[in-house]
């Protein structure tokens, strides 16, 4: 099966999504340094091969060259106009690329879509936005009309969906759905909105994946069994007095059917010491940096609990999410090698940017973990589904016709 992503970033998404057995048609990055990236990983499937990379703005691209060869189109569209940490512009800032995603999906109508953006587009000043996104997700072919507004656009797919009229083409869409993907394997509490839209003719329906790690797993696997401790060959520290009643409650219940959060500790386990301004010489991007100091609202991440989401920049971020906070009290900023981990990215993955640039890659991406994860079940549910024998209608003559994306660009 065939993949084409936009907005790549550092790769977090691609590498997962080929993980799951999808080859990548395309890659398309704006930022140069993401793409000196993803081209020195070269993830290709196959000797030799190497992830075709498209370093170019997505609103400059002519998808009818893939035009019904795509099976799954990914991104995760740039998320600062609507991340708590952005200034919240939303629609009306110019790096909303939503617009680009839907242009892509009209002219490529491939039979499965995963967004992955920030929880914030949840929040009730961006709910009407996401809404609209969701139509336009449903509807891909009916398209703005000339100086119409997206709200204006927006009632009018409304009034198309309340017709109950049949379009060319047509996706069922998820509700929107935020996944804290500590649940699922990744050692940071890191919330996420997940889309995933399939083509109605196909009849498919996704159901989401039920976790595989939770809280209470890691709580009994520190203080019940206390196999946590052992594992790490530390001695087990004092029970902090609120967590008294609830390991009360797990000591006289079974043990937990899930896997246990994963720490700070599990993710960087096996990764010696940094040292300030010196690279590792087996290690790359394993280099200390020096500066990290401790405030109210400021203090790291502990060894022994998830980390907290790790954002995209390297000093100063506004809850010291990038930086360690050691047992002893004391923080360190995380080096790039680590942080790489705590979003699952193998050590052979490489980031070829200053430090600012690679924290900034790492800090947007979608861990390659939960990436896969998503993509090997939508590759499970596609494949029997495309395999059956193609009928004849009026969208093949369209799947070949450019002619929506010649008009719109």
């Amino acid at each position: 099966m065939k993949s084409l992503e936009l907005f790549a970033g550092g790769g977090g998404l691609a590498l997962g999504i080929e993980r799951a057995g999808f080859r990548h048609l395309a890659l398309v990055e704006y930022n140069h340094d993401a793409c000196v990236t993803l081209r020195a990983n070269d993830g290709g499937s196959g000797p030799g091969a190497v992830w075709p990379v498209y370093e170019t703005d997505a609103r400059e691209v002519y998808y009818g060259r893939w035009a019904g060869k795509v099976h799954l189109l990914a991104g995760g569209p740039p998320c600062q106009p609507f991340s708590i940490a952005g200034k919240h512009r939303g629609d009306t800032d110019h790096r909303n690329m939503f617009p680009e995603l839907i242009r892509a999906a009209r002219v490529l109508r491939p039979p499965a879509i995963l967004i992955e953006n920030v929880s914030g587009l949840t929040r009730e000043a961006f709910r009407p936005y996401l809404d609209f996104i969701l139509l336009q997700l449903r509807f891909p072919t009916i398209t703005p009309r000339a100086g119409e507004g997206w709200m204006a656009h927006k009632e009018r797919l409304e009034r198309y969906a309340a017709s109950n009229a049949k379009p060319d083409l047509e996706y069922r869409v998820t509700l929107p759905t935020v996944l804290n993907l500590v649940d699922y394997g990744v050692p940071q509490n890191r919330r996420r909105l997940i889309i995933v839209a399939l083509r109605a003719d196909l009849g498919l329906e996704w159901t989401w994946p039920e976790p595989t790690h939770s809280r209470d797993a890691l709580l009994y696997d520190q203080w019940v069994t206390e196999e946590y401790w052992r594992r790490h060959g530390i001695s087990r520290p004092k029970l902090p007095a609120s967590l008294e009643a609830t390991i009360r409650r797990l000591s006289v219940s079974s043990r937990p059917h899930t896997l246990p959060w994963r720490t700070v500790r599990d993710a960087i386990q096996g990764l010696p010491e940094p040292i300030d301004g010196e690279e590792h010489p087996a290690l790359p991007n394993h280099v200390g940096i020096p500066g990290a100091r401790s405030y109210p609202g400021h203090n790291g991440s502990p060894y022994d609990l998830p980390a907290k989401t790790l954002k995209a920049g390297d000093h100063g971020v506004p809850g010291g999410e990038n930086m360690l906070r050691r047992d002893d009290g004391s923080v360190r900023y995380f080096t790039v090698r680590e942080s790489a981990r705590l979003q699952t990215f193998p050590d052979e993955y490489v980031f070829m940017a200053s430090r600012t640039e690679a924290m900034r890659q790492i800090g947007n991406a979608v861990p390659p973990l939960v990436a896969e994860l998503l993509a090997r079940r939508l590759r499970a549910l596609l494949d029997p589904a495309i395999r059956r024998p193609a009928r004849p209608n009026k969208q093949d003559t369209y799947l070949s016709t450019p002619l929506l994306d010649v008009v719109r660009n």
